[in-house]
């Protein structure tokens, strides 16, 4: 070959490799904040992002290696496709088929939140993942166990190693691990979204009339941009005859019988049902709820005591300027994320 085209063959192979080196080093951007967003509250000083932990907890979530009979994975009861929730089931189903008594809620946005579980009994995502992962209707494993499987299997020791630099596999390693997944399951780039950063989207006029409803009506609770205060609220359910008292079992307080986390609306497209049970297929069902259906209790928040009846008063016109409004928090690009699928 003539000198000049080896040379120009050596300057095309570089200059590929080149591009090809940067579009690896694009495909884990890290953790990055929305801009509408406020600070995440996650202590990431103790828990870096960084690809490895990062694909190591993606494994470790959609591996049934964590349950008794490695049938069951995290994966199992947060679908992506769900906004990572259990779409369908009123309570979730666990190992051999149990059933639980709470709706599995989604895994979004979850560096802004300040507890988790329903009843708030985890206060550090960190350690969040050891109550699933023992719970005897969910997946009914031992820490001790689960090392000693990851320990014996294949491929989990080098994984370890490359992501903590250390042979050894421990719960924290573990438990970070997942965290660092978790974290990563970022929802903000809805229509919403879009529309708050000023990037050329605008509320159509049900939907800025259900938006100015939403700031009048729901807002108090379900806060933007999360759309979730991270509070506890008796929101007037009736009891059903599990009786949950919800955070009262976390706190042992007679005050906060009843209470449950706010959820976030975002993705409620893909999230039915709703409610901490379930009970509610449907948004229309919801918003008629709230409409006539709130029940008094000693424990009942108060901004559902304002009016004569205890409730949000909807008009049905009022309830579809509301969903449209709703509907606008869907975010398909996070129910697609190929990051977050099961590789």
């Amino acid at each position: 070959m003539p000198k000049k085209y080896r040379l120009g063959l050596i300057i095309l192979i570089s200059v590929i490799y080149a591009c090809n080196k940067d579009i690896i080093a694009e495909k884990f951007a890290g953790f990055k904040n929305p801009a509408n967003f406020p600070q995440p509250v996650y202590h990431f000083s103790t828990n870096e992002i960084t690809q490895s932990k990062f694909e190591l907890g993606r494994k470790l979530f959609y591996d049934p290696i964590l349950s008794r009979n490695n049938t069951i994975s995290c994966g199992s009861c947060h679908i992506q496709t769900s906004a990572f929730s259990h779409h369908g089931h009123n309570v979730s189903h666990g190992i051999d088929d149990k059933l639980g008594t709470r709706n599995a809620p989604a895994i979004m946005n979850l560096a802004w939140y300040t507890s988790f579980m329903w009843d708030g009994g985890v206060f550090d995502l960190d350690l969040q993942p050891v109550a699933p992962l023992t719970n005897h209707v969910e997946m009914d494993e031992t820490m001790e166990n689960a090392l000693k499987k990851l320990k014996a299997s294949a491929d989990y020791p080098s994984l370890f190693n490359k992501a903590f630099g250390e042979q050894e596999i421990t719960t924290a390693a573990v438990l970070k691990a997942l965290s660092q997944f978790m974290l990563m399951c970022v929802s903000s780039n809805s229509k919403y979204d879009s529309v708050m950063r000023g990037e050329g989207k605008t509320f159509s006029t049900e939907e800025e009339k259900g938006y100015k409803l939403f700031q009048e009506k729901c807002s108090s609770c379900h806060k933007e941009p999360l759309f979730t205060d991270n509070s506890f609220r008796n929101n007037g359910l009736a009891p059903t005859s599990i009786d949950d008292k919800g955070r009262q079992l976390v706190t042992l307080n007679e005050q906060d019988a009843y209470t449950f986390k706010v959820p976030s609306l975002r993705n409620l497209s893909y999230t039915a049902p709703y409610m901490h049970d379930g009970r509610f297929y449907t948004l229309e069902a919801v918003l008629e709820y709230y409409n006539s259906k709130v029940q008094q209790s000693p424990t009942l928040d108060p901004l559902l005591k304002k009016e004569t009846v205890s409730g949000i008063r909807l008009t049905d016109e009022e309830k579809n300027y509301l969903l449209a409004f709703l509907k606008t928090l869907d975010d398909t690009s996070f129910l697609k994320d190929k990051k977050l699928s099961e590789q």
